[in-house]
């Protein structure tokens, strides 16, 4: 009887010593220990930031996370980016991961203008190789109309464009990702996730391990959860900030890299491929095996760091 209540006790631990394993290093407020470092962007604010990889002639290489993402989702490209010589920075806009809220609405003027004092904050040297996953489109676009002397090329990741996202055909999907957002946001706040955060919802990318915890406390996380419902229900008229400053250089070498096979999707693929069709020197990679958010992670980020490397000249 105390031999099996022992074996009981002895696999529990095992248990537990693995969760922990898995989770990484925890705070003492309950989340994993952020990596990178807090930087001030002026107004008594600050945003989470991760900058990886070694200095050197090469641009510097930054990353926007799509709807709910965050610096974690980026965590295995990262380390791909690094082992290839480049340098990259990922960030955590206000209220997401472990960013402080900032103000409403969290449209895209709002995230723009944060990330342009976030860029000029991290003394990180342009132009830069911007890339962009799924609703960072719209970003990438607005941010590269503001900024045009900062922009070396762009990398849009199975992206959403400003200008598909204004036509009727494209709505309809805004609306219901809305309402699955909110959905979500709510299930996130009264603990729903919290059980689901070591299954495979908790990290649908396939990340490294620090990123990996980083991306399950955030996926139960009620405020993270709120702040991107919040932009998700701005789409629109982020879309619309978007189309409003000047369109993409010809001249900017684009790469677009996209998830999931062709067929069936032709259209859908056409939208996303069109800002380097637009592009003097595009390139496009249709990622037929990768899933919309596993193309960010461990098995695909190669195909990122090509496209880095394709925009670059190298």
């Amino acid at each position: 009887m105390l031999r099996h209540v022992g074996r009981a006790l002895a696999g529990f631990a095992l248990l537990i010593v693995s969760f922990i394993a898995v989770g990484g290093l925890m705070s003492a407020a309950g989340h994993p220990v952020p990596r990178g470092t807090m930087v001030d962007i002026g107004e008594g604010r600050s945003l989470r930031l991760v900058c990886e990889g070694p200095r050197g002639d090469r641009p510097v290489v930054w990353l926007e996370a799509g709807a709910f993402g965050f610096a974690a989702d980026w965590g295995a490209t990262q380390e791909a980016l690094s082992a290839a010589g480049w340098r990259s920075c990922a960030y955590d806009r206000a209220g997401m991961g472990f960013s402080p809220p900032g103000p409403a609405p969290r449209d895209g003027l709002a995230i723009v203008a944060d990330f342009e004092k976030l860029v000029a904050a991290s003394g990180e040297p342009g132009p830069f190789i911007l890339v962009g996953h799924s609703m960072a489109g719209l970003r990438l676009r607005q941010y590269a109309g503001r900024n045009p002397d900062k922009v070396a090329g762009l990398v849009l990741v199975d992206a959403a464009t400003a200008d598909a996202s204004e036509t009727e055909a494209f709505k309809p999907f805004i609306r219901v990702f809305t309402t699955a957002s909110r959905w979500a946001a709510r299930g996130a706040s009264i603990g729903l996730y919290k059980p689901l955060v070591y299954t495979s919802l908790g990290d649908k990318i396939g990340l490294p391990p620090a990123a990996k915890a980083e991306k399950r406390w955030a996926f139960a996380n009620g405020p993270h959860n709120r702040t991107a419902a919040a932009e998700v229900a701005a789409w629109s008229q982020s879309a619309e900030q978007a189309v409003a400053v000047p369109a993409y250089d010809p001249n900017w070498p684009v790469a677009v890299v996209t998830a999931g096979p062709v067929k069936g999707r032709e259209k859908r693929k056409a939208m996303q491929a069109a800002p380097a069709e637009r592009s003097r020197r595009g390139y496009v990679d249709h990622v037929e095996a990768a899933s919309h958010t596993r193309l960010l992670g461990e098995t695909f980020a190669g195909h990122i760091v090509r496209a880095v490397e394709f925009v670059a000249g190298v």
